[in-house]
């Protein structure tokens, strides 16, 4: 059981970690603060810039707290709360599949963060020191 945590923690931190890169730092093919900030802007979540920001630092800092098994209460507050967002303002209006642009993918997101942190992040994690 141990082991599947952390593949699970890996895979789904590290990606949640990647995404808020995309948005902060432009990699991985992301647009960065500015152009995050435009696309943003546009769906109605303003101002642009701070917003990016924080949704950023969430997914960058939670993905890799999930990832490493540390404060899992903590990253799992912060990526739960960027899908919400996510949810509300992008896919709900979309219906439930991901085919048609729906809610399916970031459910199935917040369902992994929350089950993980009831389950507790394993036997293997990273030491606080």
């Amino acid at each position: 059981m141990n082991a599947g945590l952390l593949v699970i923690r890996l895979v789904v931190g590290l990606l949640f970690a990647g995404h808020g890169s995309q948005k902060l730092f432009g990699w991985f093919g992301g647009y960065g603060v500015k152009g995050t900030a435009g696309w943003m802007e546009s769906i109605g979540i303003k101002p642009g810039v701070p917003m990016v920001i924080l949704a950023g630092l969430a997914e960058l800092v939670g993905g890799l707290l999930f990832a490493a098994g540390l404060w899992l209460p903590v990253a799992a507050v912060l990526l739960i709360g960027t899908m919400l967002v996510a949810i509300l303002k992008v896919h709900a209006a979309n219906g439930l599949w991901v085919d048609k642009g729906g809610i399916e993918y970031p459910l199935v997101l917040i369902a992994v963060v929350l089950g993980v942190a009831l389950i507790g992040a394993g036997e293997y994690t990273l030491p606080l020191f």
